[in-house]
């Protein structure tokens, strides 16, 4: 009895051992940290688009498989043709930063698989481009509304990706290449309009200074109109008569002439 027993046990681990040997590959996985994991189960439910395996040690039955996805923030950098509203060729280097939305994996690998990057991440960005590209001018693209295309961009593509599972980080245009002809001419009709902005600030500058001096002028006018019309004979009697009695008062006078002027007031030597 005991000799069937342990007969058994051998054959139960050898069993075990034959299993481990040829499908342990396929049972155990370890999930690395940034990654996330989905399970298709061809013989039952198919892909489980709802439980998504994060890191760690995890076993799955042999005959089914797992999909392990990065889910870090990755980067990709394009370089690109586009047209702008009149036809012209411009060239863009672009870098946008994205990863999956971590609990949409199974979704993700349902619709565009584990080469989603190339399938839906690049074409959606380049589309994108062209078309926001397609709505402005060379000269907007390269110069005035920079700042604006490269925000229509970002906005547009992050919408897109988003409804496809696609979480955008950044999305960066590195440079703008035209033609040298065109950029030429672009570059001088913009210095012609900073100079004749600046030609119009001079000209705006000195109208305003022109204006402060009339202003000024006509209140040193109207002061000294004010002034004169208060300045009566009994006024500058009474100024005169103070200034005598300051100046009898003063500890420095050691002679004081006093005279009399017709009109009254005192008299100081040395006025005629």
């Amino acid at each position: 009895m005991k000799s069937n027993l342990k007969t058994s046990y051998i054959i139960v681990a050898v069993v075990v051992v034959l299993v481990l040997v040829l499908f342990g590959g396929r049972m155990f996985f370890i999930i690395e940290a940034g990654e996330r994991g989905v399970v298709f189960r061809p013989y039952t439910s198919g892909l489980d688009t709802e439980n998504i395996y994060g890191e760690g040690f995890h076993i799955i039955a042999p005959w089914n498989r797992l999909y392990v996805y990065n889910v870090r923030e990755q980067q990709r950098d394009e370089t690109m043709d586009v047209l702008d509203k009149n036809g012209l060729s411009i060239s863009t280097d672009i870098t946008v930063r994205f990863n999956p939305t971590y609990d949409k994996i199974g979704n993700l690998h349902q619709q565009f698989g584990v080469n989603y990057i190339n399938v839906l991440v690049i074409p959606e960005v380049r589309s994108t481009v062209r078309q926001v590209a397609g709505r402005f001018s060379a000269e907007e693209i390269y110069s005035t509304k920079r700042s604006e295309v490269e925000l229509t961009i970002k906005d547009e593509t992050k919408k897109v990706l988003g409804e496809n599972y696609i979480e955008m980080r950044a999305l960066l245009i590195r440079s703008i290449n035209l033609p040298e002809q065109i950029k030429g001419a672009i570059e001088s009709k913009l210095k012609q309009e900073q100079e004749a902005l600046a030609y119009q600030y001079r000209l705006q500058r000195e109208e305003s200074e022109a204006e402060r001096r009339r202003i000024e002028a006509e209140g040193i006018a109207a002061f000294n109109r004010i002034i004169n019309a208060s300045l009566t004979d009994e006024i500058l009697k009474q100024r005169g008569i103070e200034a005598t009695i300051q100046l009898a008062e003063s500890p420095n006078a050691k002679v004081i002439v006093i005279g009399s002027t017709k009109e009254g007031l005192p008299l100081i030597l040395g006025n005629n």
